[in-house]
């Protein structure tokens, strides 16, 4: 599985997924800090790639849909994110994903839970 963390995540998130065996690339290793949504989320599905962000908008199903992506993962973390919360949902992320694969839906991972959307 291939992960693109997005450039509001650090380098502790890329640890945390590299520590497990995963590949991951970032915006920010590849230049690509300040590239507009609809840009970043094209470029994901092209390299087969699920995007981890805080950002909420790629929440939208309508504007970013499932079957048009590798798939998406939003860390809930509050209004005020801390690293210790971002890095605590990277973690439950990691665990979740022992049992399920993010592949081609949106997950929402909060505090002590994750909301699957599967690929419509």
């Amino acid at each position: 599985m291939k992960f693109k963390l997005d450039e509001n995540l650090g380098h502790s998130c890329e640890a945390i997924l590299r520590a497990t065996g995963y590949d991951v690339a970032t915006v920010v290793s590849q230049n690509l800090q300040g590239t507009d949504d609809v840009s970043l989320f094209n470029i994901c599905a092209t390299e087969d790639r699920v995007l981890v962000t805080l950002d909420r908008g790629f929440g939208r199903l309508l504007r970013f849909p499932t079957t048009a992506s590798a798939g998406v993962v939003i860390l809930e973390s509050g209004p005020r994110a801390t690293l210790d919360a971002i890095n605590s949902r990277m973690r439950e992320f990691v665990t979740a994903m022992k049992t399920n694969s993010p592949v081609g839906s949106l997950w929402i991972v909060e505090p002590s839970r994750v909301r699957i959307h599967l690929r419509e």
